[in-house]
Parts: structure tokens; C-alpha cells; sequence
């Protein structure tokens, strides 16, 4: 593949084309189901499954034979599912999602979720980056190859949507599309971050997580204070007492054994390599509050509490008014969300298992408690890089950025690279993405970084050339 040629296409491709319907895409509040209920009844699910298929099938006719199939099971969110044929041995995998996350406040002046906005080359709104890009990205990939007659494998494509509420539903479609499937030798994920916007990046591994709510009821209505309070226990303070049961409050250290594991060598290594590139970067591409400091000086071991360390954040409350509405009453009941990453290798059944025996037992004062969560998604921890992989990553890098692909694991989850590193350990993944610094996935003022994301499909469509090749 004549790298030079694949990224001009995909320049122009990408303005003329892709840019335009991620700018319309942006525009359709379709939040994942857990964040919308009546997603199938709202039908912005549905319109935005159309805006991809339409597209999709546009482009198809550039490859004899290819199929285009919007698979619905019953009581779930749609999945497209493509097949291209191709001239190479094996099997390639493309997944992406095409889900989003809720509005979240704190957007800047002039920028909204759904309100798209082009500035200095990035384009903001919720879902561009995260992860609306994957499936224009990933054909966009092909047709770079199809334009100068390059071979690839036998591809298919899955966008499904139901990522960001933990992908319940695509076992069930993995299983129904399983024989269509086959077993691939080499999955490409477009739903990753990058630690700059310099190089490459390949994700090497990924937190599992336990999400449910822990509810601590000590009224059955809401009590004047002063006829309350030194009677009736608050229940935020049991919540906070039965937090501490499982996080240590002033280091924010995880406590349960079954919430950790030994930090495999080489990923020490990796850690240590990528801090070196992003120096202060590791930290200071997030948005701290006034004089707020990280949780520790070294990078690398930043890095590897961000990746390997389980960590615990509470993302929603209920209970409590706000500020300006709140009277002097004992709140009957106090409801945490509780979003718990657990290390890649570690069993998240089990720590789910662990928590819940360890905040449900003997509450203070007999309150009532409980913690729902319903399931533990495992992490994943990527197979070592076959010699060719490696070396194709570093040359699509290099042709790209001028710089050697970097590696470095990822806080967040994306279950069904778990699902498939269990289905097929054989199988070389290609993990990466465009959430570089500041792009701000699932808060506000998310973006897509447009020339990195340019540079991101070059490189793909030179991984994919060379599997064909090896």
C-alpha cells in the first residue's frame, strides 16, 4: 500500500463525507439504553442505525459481494452487521458503537452535546469521538485499500448499541451471528483513547467494572432536624462509614483482596515507557479545580493506578435536594451510584461478590442496606503482539506521525473486547482510538480530534494491507 496515496483519499473522504455526517450524527440525542429506557419508543436509536446503514450501504458497491444487514433481536438494541468479502486468508474484525452517553453539564459557551461545533480542526459534541467515527472509519480504511487494487481479508463490521450501558445485549447477537462470523485472526477497535495526538497508540488493556447502588434507609419520610438528628442516624454518614469498609478515605486505596492483582511486568515497563513521552501530560491534560494535585508525582505510577488499580467513584446521588431547596430535615434515605474499576486480569464476578458481602453486612445501627448491582464486566488484557503486527503498527506510525506507535493501557472498559479475548485467545487485536487530551469522552465538551483521526485511518488501512501480506 502506497501509504502517501491512502492518507490523501482518506483526507478528502473524511472532509467531504465523514466530517458532514458525524456533524448530523452529533445532532441525535440517542443515549444508551440504561440512560434512556424508552430509547425504542423515542427513536433516535432507530434514526441514528439508519443515518449508518444508509451510508454504508452507499459505499458497498465498491466490494462484489459485500452485505449490509441491521440484525434485531427481539427486546434489544439493533446491531449492523457487514460482510466483505476478500481476495487474503483469515478473518478481520471492526467493531465500534454507535450509543451515546448522557448530556452532562458543564458544556462551554457556544458548545452542546447535540449542537455540534467545528473549531481549530475538532469537532465537538457528544458521541463523535466516542464512538460515532468506528464504522465511517473503518470502511473508509477499505476503500483507501480498494483503490489501489490492494488485497485484504474476508471483514466484517459490527456497530452495535448498547456499548455504553455495558454491551448487554451483544453476547446474544455474538452468539446468533457466530457462523457468519467465524473466528477471526485479527480484531480492529476503533473505541479506545491515545495518550497525545503525536503517534499511534495501541491499547493494551482495559479495567473491568461493577456498577450498581448502594441504598442506606433509616426513615420512612423525611424528619425535622432538630427533632430528629442525635436520635436517627444520618444516612450519609453510614454511607460514608460503609464506603470505608471497601476504599481507604484518604488514599483512595482499594481494601477487598478479590479488587486486586500483581501489575504484570512488561505492562510495568509500558508504563514507564509511556510517561516518559507524555511527561507532566499523564496528569495535566485533565481539567483539575483550583490548586487540586493528582494522587501521587510519578508517571508511570499514575499511569498504572489509571489502568491496573482498582478505583471506586461515585457518579450519582439521590436522596438530596439541591442546595437552594434543602430544609432543615433528616433525609429518610441516602443512594449512591457506585462506579467500581476493577483490574484487567481480575475476576469482576467475584469483586462484585466481594463488595456487596462487604457493604451489606452488620449496617450501624441496623439500617436498612443494600447494594444492586447486577453483574461484573471483566477487563481484558491484550496477547503479546505477533512479530508482524508490531512491525506493521511501528511503519503505519512512523509513515503517519514520524514516530514509533506508543502502548499503554486504558482506564475505562469496553466489554466486548473481554467476550472476545475469551471466545478466540488466539486472535491479535488492534485496540485504539481518537480520545486523546482533553477530549473529554462522556463529560463535556467532548471532541474529535480531525487530523489525528485522519492519521488513525491511514494507519489501519496499512494494518490491514499487511495481515493480508504476512
Amino acid at each position: 500500500m502506497d501509504f502517501n496515496k491512502a492518507a490523501a483519499f482518506l483526507d478528502r473522504i473524511w472532509d467531504d463525507e465523514i466530517v458532514p455526517k458525524l456533524t448530523d450524527y452529533i445532532r441525535i440525542p440517542n443515549k444508551s439504553p440504561a440512560f434512556d429506557p424508552d430509547w425504542e419508543a423515542n427513536g433516535f436509536m432507530e434514526q441514528a442505525v439508519t443515518m449508518f446503514a444508509d451510508w454504508a450501504r452507499g459505499k458497498l458497491g465498491a466490494f462484489p459481494g459485500a452485505t449490509l444487514e441491521v440484525v434485531r433481536l427481539a427486546k434489544r438494541t439493533p446491531l449492523i452487521f457487514i460482510e466483505i468479502p476478500g481476495s487474503a486468508p483469515g478473518i478481520v474484525l471492526m467493531y465500534g458503537h454507535l450509543d451515546k452517553q448522557p448530556e452532562m453539564l458543564g458544556w462551554a459557551e457556544g458548545l452542546g452535546p447535540w449542537e455540534p461545533a467545528l473549531k481549530d480542526g475538532k469537532l465537538y459534541g457528544r458521541g463523535g469521538a466516542d464512538d460515532g467515527y468506528a464504522l465511517f472509519a473503518s470502511l473508509a480504511a477499505l476503500l483507501a485499500l480498494k483503490q489501489q487494487g490492494v488485497a485484504h481479508a474476508r471483514t466484517v463490521i459490527i456497530i452495535e448499541a448498547s456499548e455504553e450501558s455495558g454491551s448487554p445485549d451483544l453476547p446474544f447477537y455474538i452468539d446468533h451471528l457466530a457462523a457468519r462470523i467465524g473466528e477471526p485472526d485479527l480484531v480492529v477497535c476503533l473505541d479506545s483513547g491515545a495518550g497525545n495526538y503525536e503517534q499511534l497508540w495501541l491499547t493494551t488493556s482495559l479495567r473491568g467494572m461493577v456498577i450498581g447502588t448502594l441504598s442506606v434507609r433509616v426513615l420512612t419520610e423525611g424528619v425535622h432536624s432538630g427533632a430528629a438528628s442525635g436520635i436517627v442516624p444520618s444516612s450519609f454518614r453510614i454511607l460514608r462509614h460503609l464506603l470505608s469498609r471497601i476504599e481507604n478515605p484518604e488514599t483512595g486505596e482499594m481494601l477487598l483482596p478479590d479488587l486486586k492483582v500483581a501489575v504484570p511486568r512488561d505492562r510495568q515497563i509500558q508504563a514507564k515507557q509511556a510517561a516518559a513521552i507524555l511527561g507532566s501530560e499523564v496528569w495535566s491534560e485533565l481539567p483539575f479545580a483550583g490548586t487540586t494535585k493528582p494522587m501521587g508525582s510519578d508517571g508511570a505510577e499514575l499511569i498504572l493506578q489509571k489502568t491496573w488499580q482498582p478505583q471506586l467513584a461515585i457518579t450519582a446521588m439521590e436522596g438530596y435536594p439541591l442546595p437552594e431547596n434543602g430544609g432543615n430535615v433528616l433525609l429518610p434515605y441516602s443512594i449512591a451510584k457506585l462506579s467500581l474499576r476493577v483490574p484487567p486480569s481480575a475476576d469482576a464476578e467475584a469483586a462484585r461478590q466481594a463488595v456487596k458481602i462487604a457493604l451489606e453486612a452488620s449496617p450501624p445501627y441496623d439500617a436498612e442496606v443494600v447494594f444492586d448491582a447486577p453483574r461484573g464486566e471483566n477487563g481484558w488484557n491484550a496477547p503479546t503482539l505477533a512479530p508482524w503486527l508490531e512491525a506493521s503498527l511501528n511503519k503505519a506510525s512512523n509513515a503517519a506521525y514520524g514516530k514509533p506507535v506508543a502502548f499503554q493501557g486504558e482506564g475505562g472498559s469496553i466489554p466486548f473486547m473481554a467476550m472476545l479475548g475469551e471466545k478466540f485467545p488466539k486472535t491479535q487485536f488492534v485496540v485504539t482510538g481518537v480520545l486523546g487530551p482533553h477530549s473529554n469522552a462522556h463529560g463535556p465538551n467532548e471532541f474529535l480530534h480531525i487530523p489525528f483521526a485522519k492519521r488513525v485511518s491511514a494507519c489501519i488501512a496499512g494494518v490491514l494491507a499487511d495481515h493480508a501480506a504476512r
